[in-house]
């Protein structure tokens, strides 16, 4: 019975990925099922069956309630109890094939001809100009001179439009399951979420201590986040008080040594290795350079372009 598996599913996954399956056929279907095997279970139905097998069950599961919002449509649901649900989405989005543009429907895409040969007959100029596409015919065959968007995403396919990519052999758009949201353990959020990686976390969770500290350090209460910065706040202005007094702890006395004999320090730092090695390489190289003048003399240049 349709409705013991789907509340056995329901019982036994605690994650679903809620997908729309417009455009598919059944042997697209049988691909994505077969690349999902031992991983998740993609499970079809009518939409009624689904929300009355739900509704039965919510005294015992109120949690499932959020998934009837999405049943509508040609939808299915991917059962999962993997962690990582990005590798289940992208398994499901991976099978698409390739499909031709049927006219009344919403173009999923942008679709543009390329300039160049095709291969229609001279007699089908008039039709393309019913486009308003440039053409001219070459070699008994139309060339058609530069790129031409014929149809913008979301717009409706008309039948010429269709009939042209027919007769062009072009299948624009490739269809496959749409992620539409996930079920995670009660909580039903959009699939965009699946795209938040830890680097992305990690930086607005920076963005926000940050703001946590300037907040702080204005009203002047002390918190985690703006401990450190007061901390070196009051080493700066300790430091600031070394420098101009005679007070002296032990992190400020290296730096006060420095301020009070700056040439002390600057005759010890060591010349750049890098220099070093030019100089030498000058100095093993002068006599070439002596020799090229010689030669060259009158042109204004020698070999090092000085």
């Amino acid at each position: 019975m349709y409705f013991t598996k789907i509340v056995n599913y329901l019982e036994n996954y605690s994650k679903i990925l809620i997908v729309l399956c417009d455009n598919i056929g059944s042997s697209q279907m049988q691909k994505i099922r077969r690349t999902l095997r031992g991983k998740a279970v993609l499970l079809m139905g009518k939409n009624t069956m689904m929300r009355r097998a739900i509704r039965q069950n919510m005294e015992s599961h109120p949690d499932w309630e959020g998934l009837l919002t999405y049943i509508t449509g040609n939808i299915g649901l991917v059962f999962t109890n993997e962690e990582d649900l990005s590798k289940i989405r992208d398994t499901c989005l991976e099978s698409k094939v390739p499909a031709a543009a049927k006219a009344g429907i919403k173009a999923p895409s942008d679709v543009v001809i390329p300039k160049g040969i095709t291969p229609l007959e001279p007699t089908k100029t008039s039709f393309l100009q019913a486009l308003n596409i440039a053409s001219k015919i070459n070699r008994g065959t139309i060339e058609i001179l530069q790129d031409v968007q014929l149809i913008k995403k979301g717009d409706k396919v008309g039948s010429s439009e269709a009939t042209l990519l027919q007769m062009l052999d072009i299948r624009p758009f490739q269809y496959g399951l749409q992620m539409v949201a996930v079920y995670d353990s009660g909580s039903v959020f959009d699939a965009e979420v699946l795209d938040i990686s830890d680097d992305i976390i990690l930086s607005k969770f920076v963005v926000g201590v940050g703001n946590v500290a300037s907040l702080s350090l204005g009203l002047s209460i002390p918190t985690v986040a703006s401990f450190p910065h007061v901390v070196l706040n009051a080493y700066k202005n300790l430091l600031a008080i070394a420098l101009s007094t005679e007070y002296m702890f032990p992190q400020a006395e290296l730096l006060k040594q420095m301020a009070e004999n700056p040439g002390a320090f600057a005759a010890a730092s060591p010349a750049p290795a890098a220099t070093a090695g030019k100089t030498d390489e000058a100095d093993t190289e002068e006599p070439e350079k002596e020799e090229e003048v010689e030669e060259d003399e009158g042109l204004g240049f020698d070999l090092f372009g000085n």
